[in-house]
């Protein structure tokens, strides 16, 4: 039997419920399950009104016209019973489980269908961490993108206890003998599906500053740890361990105001003292995000003769405060500044002056983590929509029989499906190519998957609120979901690099091989 919800075994008849429909005793019935409204007439939302009349009655059609199942799940101490000889038929979703909606999986999470690419370690790591998402992460997320507060420090320890902070790194020796979601997966069979697994699953809270207030900053920050701190073992260890630990937090300072997409033009300096042993930081970076709670800054700076970047710890002379944006304070948005500080050159990542190369081969992983990001919140947007349309009554139809809601309808999952088809390409690409090859064969991909994904959701984002109408300009209720997407998804068309440049990146790496045998 399909997942039901759980009320207490007491049963009525329907003649019953018709004769509590007065001012000191209101029931109806919704799905066969009897509710006494009585002493939540008051803090109803619509207010009382709306109760009274369906008071006595099968509310059903009334309440699913107005209201997602999720209500109901948040409300269920109010019921008291049900309809003698009736059984439930909505279903009521389990942590974890897979959405029976059309197209609210992709087609390798959807029984009916094959795919080359995933295996039963990727199937039992997408299980564990939407279970984990929704028990343990949602509901913090949910409070967090609303008040704007910053993520707990007890989250961030559930969750490097959990592996998953390992995890958003991808694949790698960092791995290895990590105990990740209670062995879901093995860290030393963990590919480039299981790290797609982990950021669109987690996606699904739909909480776009959040999203990035959980620990993004370490998934763009740390990695250049990881691949150009080699030089100093000691440095890397230390760093290493702290944040997958939980116990410090890292971020990425590359933007500023003067140079946003264009690197080149950065204008923080670093400078040698007279004795070699130290930088001399002086500038300021924007849009930093986690920046205002990090305690390491990986940091883009202008030397004698080119680039580099360098490991700058939180102390005297950086200041950070929080900058407002149109997502949710929750992401921890920062103005950096940093006047006159002092970074041993042990610090370095990469070569002195070379830094663009380290910069460059880290946005290659930012922006495949970002089309997988927007790609889910996209296919999520799809199943609300098309949950909604099944629902809601206009003009005496449901939405669905409109032909002008399929149409809208079809446009947003053919982009869905096509770029989640994209998006497994280039994975499998990444599967079989040296990290080395892939700053050479895949930038210019990558950008034009990120690029074109973020387009798609422009065009996703206006039908679903078409279809929505006022719900999906709505902060709470039934269109949230609809709403945050359409507050948060031109964040992905300009971090990590702007669509225009992206495109004109994609463009430019296909020049290079293009061969005069053709012309």
């Amino acid at each position: 039997m399909a997942n039901v919800l759980n009320v207490p075994d007491k049963t009525f008849t329907r003649e019953e419920v018709k004769k509590h429909n007065t001012e000191d005793s209101t029931w109806f019935i919704i799905d066969s399950v009897v509710y006494d409204v009585s002493e939540f007439l008051d803090a109803h939302p619509g207010g009382e009104a709306v109760l009274r009349q369906v008071a006595g009655q099968d509310a059903t059609s009334a309440f699913y016209n107005l209201h997602r199942h999720e209500v109901l799940i948040k409300y269920n101490d109010l019921a008291i019973g049900s309809i003698k000889g009736e059984k439930q038929s909505i279903i009521t979703p389990r942590p974890g489980d897979l959405s029976p909606v059309p197209y609210a999986e992709p087609l390798w999470l959807t029984p009916q269908f094959k795919s080359p690419y995933f295996n039963d370690s990727h199937r039992s790591l997408q299980k564990a961490i939407r279970k984990f998402t929704e028990e343990v992460i949602a509901p913090e997320a949910l409070e967090k993108e609303r008040t704007g507060e910053l993520i707990s420090q007890d989250l961030i320890d559930k969750m490097s206890k959990a592996g998953i902070l390992h995890m958003r790194m991808g694949p790698g020796k960092h791995l290895h003998g990590v105990n990740l979601l209670d062995g879901a997966v093995k860290g030393e069979e963990f590919d480039y599906f299981h790290d797609m697994i982990m950021a669109q699953e987690q996606v699904r809270v739909a909480c776009r500053g959040f999203q990035d207030g959980n620990m993004a900053g370490m998934a763009i920050g740390l990695t250049c740890i990881l691949n150009y701190g080699d030089k100093n073992p000691a440095l890397k260890k230390r760093i290493t361990e702290e944040v997958f630990a939980g116990k410090k937090k890292i971020c990425l300072a590359i933007t500023e105001a003067f140079a946003g997409s264009d690197v080149a033009g950065l204008r923080t300096t670093a400078t040698k003292t007279p004795d070699g042993k130290h930088y001399i930081v002086n500038g300021t970076k924007k849009w930093i995000t986690n920046g205002v709670f990090c305690d390491y800054f990986v940091t883009g700076v202008k030397t004698d003769k080119g680039l580099s970047v360098l490991l700058i710890e939180r102390g005297e002379g950086v200041e950070t405060k929080p900058i407002k944006t149109s997502y949710s304070p929750a992401a921890g948005t920062t103005y950096i500044t940093f006047d006159n500080v002092k970074v041993p050159v042990e610090n370095l990542l990469g070569e002195e002056n070379k830094g663009i190369y380290v910069i460059l081969s880290n946005f290659n992983h930012e922006r495949w983590m970002m089309a997988c990001a927007t790609i889910r919140y996209m296919r999520l947007v799809v199943e609300e929509s098309l949950k909604w349309s099944h629902q809601r009554l206009v003009f005496g139809k449901r939405l669905i029989d409109q032909p002008v809601i399929r149409q809208k309808l079809a446009k947003m999952i053919a982009l869905c499906e096509s770029h989640q088809s994209w998006l497994e390409t280039i994975t499998y690409q990444m599967n079989h190519m040296p990290y080395s090859e892939q700053a050479k064969h895949l930038g210019g991909p990558i950008a034009l998957l990120k690029m074109s994904c973020t387009r798609a959701a422009h065009e996703i984002a206006d039908e679903s609120v078409q279809i929505w109408g006022g719900r999906g300009l709505t902060q709470t209720g039934m269109g949230r979901v609809i709403e945050n997407f359409n507050r948060g998804y031109k964040f992905d068309a300009i971090l990590g690099g702007a669509e225009e440049v992206l495109g004109d990146l994609g463009v430019r790496q296909a020049m290079k091989f293009m061969p005069k045998a053709v012309l």
